[in-house]
C-alpha cells in the first residue's frame, strides 16, 4: 500500500469527503489515505477524476528496485511461443465480460492455450465459470486465481515476463496509477508460478511498450514524463539492464486524440522486424499522424517492414486497430460499431491488413465497441505467459559459481538457481564436480527444497575444475539440470599423485595428453613430464602406470 494524505485538521477531511461524495459508482473512493475501487465499476484505462486529485496529494514514487537478472536474458515478444493469457474479472457489464469471455475462447479452443484468470472472490469465481461456460470456453485450460483487482487493464500493470537461462521470470514496475490491488499483480502471480521476480526503479505503464524477439523495444516518451527524475539514457539503460533491450522512444500522442499515450495504441511489433502502425487517412498531417509517419520512416531506414492500418478520433474516442492480440496461430482484432467507422470501410480494411500482414494465422475480428470509449480495446485487458522452454521437463538456472571463482575450505559459499516448469518443480539435487564437468558425483545436497538457495560448506579437496550442478525433479518424475558455466578452484589440501600431471586431483584426459605429448623424452625427464616410474625417461612403462589409475581418481 503506498503511503498516502494523512488527513489533519477541517481542510484535510474537507478534501476527503468531497472526494468521496464526488465519486459515484464508477469512481474510486477516497478513503482516508488510499482509493477503494468499486466492484465492476467503469474504470477507464486512463486516469479518473478522483485519480488525479488523488494524485496532486500523493504523487507516485517506485518501491525501488531488486538487482538486475545475472542473465543470459530474453524478454519475450507476444509473436513467440506463448502458454497462456492473464486476465482480471472486471468488466462493468455483460457486453465487456463478453469480450473477456470471446478471448478466454479462442484461446483455449481454437489456439489451445491457457488462461488464467484473476477474480475478486469465490463467488466472482462462480459467476466466471458459469458465463465463459456458456460462452464456449474450455474450463480445463482456465486457472482461476482468487485475488483482489481494481480494473481490468492488465497490460498496463503486467507482469512482463523474460527468460533468464532456460527458465521464466517476471519483470514488475510501479503502476503508473494509483491502483494498489492491481499494482500488486505481478508480484502475486510469480509467487502462484514459482517464478523469479525482478522489479524496475520505474513508474510505467506496461502497454506503453512493444518488442521484438530480436531485442528492439519501443515506447513513448510517456515514460520520461513518469519518471522526471531519470533521464532518457537512463531509462533506456533499466530496460537493459533488466530485460536485455534496445528502446527507442517516439513522441506521444496529444491527450485530446489518445489520454493514455501509450505506443500499443498505434504500434505493434509482429514478427521480427516487422511492425503495423496506425494510419491516418481523416487527418493527414495531424500529431498524431507525423508521430507514426515518423515512425515509419525510421523502422523503414532501419529495414523494417511497415504495414499501415486505418485509425481515427470519433467524438473523443481513439478507434484504432493495433490494440489487438497475438496467440500463437490466432489473432484478436476488433471491429467498430460507430458509423462513421463502419461508412469509411475501416473494419473490412484492418482485416485485410492483418490477413495479409500474418498469412500463416488466423485472423479473428470481433466488437470492441463496448470498451474502446475507455481508452483500450483487447491488447489492454490481457498479458501473455509464455511457454516453458523444457516442455514438461523442469528447466533451472543456476546463478552463482559460473567460473572464476575461489573458495577455501570450510568457506560457507552461497549456490543460488532458478527453476520453472509446466507443473511446478518439487525439489533439487545439488552436485560437484572436481574433473570440469566430466563426472558429478559429489553429492552437495539431495531432494533439498527448490527455494533457489543453499548455503555450501566447502569440502577439503583440491581442484583448478570445480562445478556445480542443479538437477531440477518435479511432480511427474521428469528432469532438468543446469551446469556452472566454467570452472571454478578450491584451494583444498592436494593429494600426491604422480599420474595427476595437471594437477586437477584425478587422473584423465588432461593427464594423458601431457604423457603423450612428452612420450618417448628421455635423459632427465622429470615427473611433471610423464616419468612416472622415475627412470628419466618417458614410455610405455610410464604410459601402463597412468592407464592403470586412469579414470579411477588419485591413488
Amino acid at each position: 500500500m503506498r503511503s498516502g494524505l494523512i488527513l489533519v485538521g477541517v481542510a484535510g477531511l474537507v478534501l476527503s469527503w468531497c472526494a468521496t461524495a464526488a465519486s459515484g459508482s464508477d469512481q474510486p473512493t477516497w478513503v482516508g489515505d488510499e482509493l477503494v475501487y468499486p466492484e465492476n465499476g467503469h474504470i477507464p484505462r486512463s486516469l479518473t477524476e478522483i485519480e488525479q486529485l488523488y494524485l496532486r496529494e500523493n504523487p507516485l514514487g517506485t518501491r525501488g528496485s531488486t538487482p538486475p537478472p545475472t542473465g543470459p536474458v530474453h524478454c519475450v515478444a507476444e509473436y513467440e511461443p506463448m502458454e497462456g493469457l492473464i486476465i482480471a474479472w472486471e468488466g462493468w457489464d455483460s457486453s465487456v465480460t463478453s469480450i473477456l469471455t470471446r478471448i478466454a475462447k479462442e484461446v483455449t479452443v481454437t489456439a489451445g492455450g491457457k488462461i488464467y484468470c484473476y477474480v475478486d472472490t469465490t463467488g466472482e469465481r462462480t459467476s466466471a465459470q458459469s458465463t465463459m461456460s456458456a460462452g464456449g470456453v474450455n474450463l480445463s485450460k482456465v486457472t482461476f486465481i482468487v485475488r483482489t483487482t481494481d480494473t481490468i487493464w492488465c497490460r498496463d500493470y503486467g507482469p512482463r515476463y523474460i527468460y533468464e537461462g532456460d527458465c521464466r521470470a517476471v519483470v514488475d514496475h510501479e503502476y503508473n496509477r494509483p491502483r494498489p490491488n492491481d499494482n500488486g499483480v505481478p508480484l502475486h502471480f510469480a509467487g502462484v508460478k514459482r517464478h523469479e521476480y525482478y522489479l524496475l526503479d520505474l513508474i510505467h505503464g506496461g502497454g506503453n511498450y512493444h518488442l521484438s524477439a530480436l531485442g528492439d523495444s519501443f515506447a513513448t516518451r510517456l515514460i520520461t514524463q513518469e519518471n522526471p527524475s531519470k533521464t532518457e539514457a537512463q531509462i533506456i539503460q533499466i530496460w537493459h539492464d533488466y530485460q536485455n533491450v534496445d528502446t527507442t522512444l517516439y513522441n506521444r500522442f496529444p491527450t485530446s486524440i489518445d489520454s493514455t499515450g501509450h505506443i500499443d495504441m498505434w504500434m505493434q511489433v509482429i514478427g521480427d522486424n516487422q511492425v503495423i502502425i496506425s494510419d491516418w487517412p481523416a487527418n493527414q498531417g495531424s500529431s498524431q499522424d507525423v508521430i507514426c509517419e515518423t515512425a515509419v520512416t525510421d523502422l523503414t531506414n532501419r529495414g523494417w517492414t511497415v504495414h499501415r492500418i486505418p485509425a481515427r478520433n470519433v467524438g473523443g474516442v481513439h478507434y484504432t486497430y493495433t490494440n489487438s492480440v497475438m496467440f500463437n496461430n490466432i489473432v484478436l482484432i476488433p471491429s467498430y460499431t460507430n458509423s462513421t467507422i463502419v461508412n469509411a470501410g475501416y473494419n473490412t480494411q484492418a482485416l485485410t491488413t492483418w490477413q495479409n500482414a500474418c498469412p500463416g494465422k488466423t485472423i479473428i475480428q470481433f466488437s470492441g465497441e463496448p470498451i474502446v470509449s475507455s481508452a483500450g480495446v483487447f491488447h489492454c485487458i490481457v498479458m501473455h505467459v509464455p511457454v516453458p522452454l523444457g516442455g514438461t521437463n523442469p528447466t533451472a538456472y543456476l546463478k552463482t559459481q559460473n567460473g572464476g571463482q575461489v573458495y577455501n575450505p570450510g568457506d560457507v559459499a552461497a549456490i543460488n538457481w532458478i527453476t520453472d516448469d509446466d507443473v511446478n518443480v518439487s525439489n533439487v539435487d545439488l552436485l560437484l564436480s572436481t574433473d570440469g564437468g566430466a563426472n558429478f558425483d559429489t553429492v552437495i545436497a539431495s531432494a533439498t527444497a527448490d527455494d533457489g538457495a543453499f548455503n555450501w560448506n566447502v569440502p577439503d579437496v583440491y581442484t583448478t575444475r570445480a562445478r556445480i550442478r542443479v538437477v531440477a525433479h518435479d511432480g511427474n518424475g521428469n528432469t532438468g539440470f543446469d551446469d556452472s558455466d566454467a570452472d571454478f578452484t578450491i584451494n583444498g589440501t592436494p593429494v600426491l599423485c604422480p599420474a595427476d600431471l595437471d594437477g586437477d586431483g584425478s587422473v584423465g584426459l588432461g593427464d594423458l595428453s601431457v604423457l603423450l605429448t612428452n612420450f618417448g623424452l628421455a635423459s632427465g625427464a622429470q615427473p611433471e613430464d610423464g616419468d612416472l616410474d622415475g627412470d628419466g625417461d618417458v614410455d610405455l612403462a610410464d604410459l601402463s602406470a597412468m592407464l592403470e589409475v586412469f579414470g579411477t581418481g588419485c591413488p
